[in-house]
């Protein structure tokens, strides 16, 4: 079989745009308001929230993400889950359910057949129907490298929306998923070596996680994908204008990340996020490869939330701003 992971440059949430540069390119972009909008904007670009939310004229609350990348995994069925899991994560981030997909293919034909594309969508198919979620037809491009994912519809109860900028000090923060998946997935398309319990992450839906978060009252929270957990926590932060202390010690990890870590299986997206952070960040004496393991750029990962939910370690706490977003000690 084909590696798939060998026909692109990137890998997963790994290949996302950076994220200063996301800002600057949004910063710079006019967005115009529509004229006599159908519906009332509830989320939207000014604090980097996982998906765009709107309130239409009968009350209902709509929530519209994307999301899609290039091949994470080798086995095409398997990256078809992980990147439905992925798009389907921002709609549970939000605290809605997701109503109706759409996929998203480019793919090139000349260098990998259509049967590997139809595996894709087959993986892709049932993790929707696993999530409750009709999936009607998309759109597909020719391009140089295979790229997959959805376009998601989701609907919400406007009065128990989960949001970036709701951190409020004395919060505790809990995490739903070790942290290991990007450095994993580069040792795996490095080496070939497959990792069954980071793929096993990868297509666990945040279902579960956001309806605990919704019935214990939680109105904060979002998702650790590309950014990893300090860039995501650092939009947190400074969306709610509060400090987020993290506690290394307490953040859960797969197994073999350190060890990728240390034999420098590192994504440069990894990299390019702990630069991004570190002038928001005090990190005392912790060391390099713990904040690389922080900022490591997951795909698919768990839900970070402001409280407790059953099964989700504690991993710090929200305070008053200090003057830096975060605080990591040992």
């Amino acid at each position: 079989m084909k590696r798939l992971t060998q026909y692109a440059q990137g890998g997963g949430c790994a290949c996302k745009i950076p994220a200063g540069d996301l800002e600057r390119l949004l910063g710079s972009a006019e967005m115009p308001l529509p004229r006599e909008p159908a519906a009332e904007l509830l989320v939207g670009l000014e604090s980097g929230d996982d998906a765009a939310v709107v309130r239409t004229q009968d009350g209902t609350v709509i929530i519209s993400t994307a999301d899609f990348f290039t091949p994470v995994v080798d086995d095409p069925y398997d990256w078809g889950r992980i990147a439905a899991a992925n798009a389907l994560s921002d709609v549970y981030a939000m605290g809605g359910r997701p109503v109706v997909a759409l996929n998203l293919l480019c793919w090139p034909p000349d260098l990998l057949p259509y049967e590997l594309a139809s595996e894709v969508l087959r993986g892709g198919a049932e993790v929707a129907a696993q999530a409750g979620c009709h999936l009607a037809g998309g759109h597909s491009v020719i391009d140089a490298e295979p790229k997959y994912g959805l376009a998601v519809t989701g609907i919400a109860d406007p009065g128990r929306l989960l949001r970036n900028d709701a951190g409020r000090p004395g919060l505790p923060l809990s995490l739903t998923k070790p942290l290991g998946l990007g450095v994993l997935n580069n040792r795996h398309k490095s080496t070939g070596e497959v990792f069954p319990h980071a793929v096993e992450t990868m297509t666990r839906l945040n279902a579960d996680a956001s309806r605990a978060a919704l019935a214990a009252g939680i109105r904060c929270a979002t998702d650790v994908t590309g950014f990893g957990l300090l860039g995501h926590l650092h939009k947190l932060a400074r969306a709610s204008r509060v400090t987020a202390v993290i506690h290394a010690s307490a953040v859960p990890v797969l197994d073999g990340a350190a060890q990728a870590i240390r034999e420098e299986f590192v994504p440069g997206g990894s990299r390019r996020n702990l630069d991004w952070v570190a002038p928001h960040l005090d990190r005392g004496d912790v060391p390099e490869e713990t904040l690389l393991l922080l900022a490591d750029a997951q795909t698919s990962g768990g839900l970070l939330v402001a409280g407790e939910i059953p099964g989700a370690p504690v991993i710090g706490e929200l305070i008053e701003h200090t003057g830096h977003t975060i605080i990591v000690r040992p």
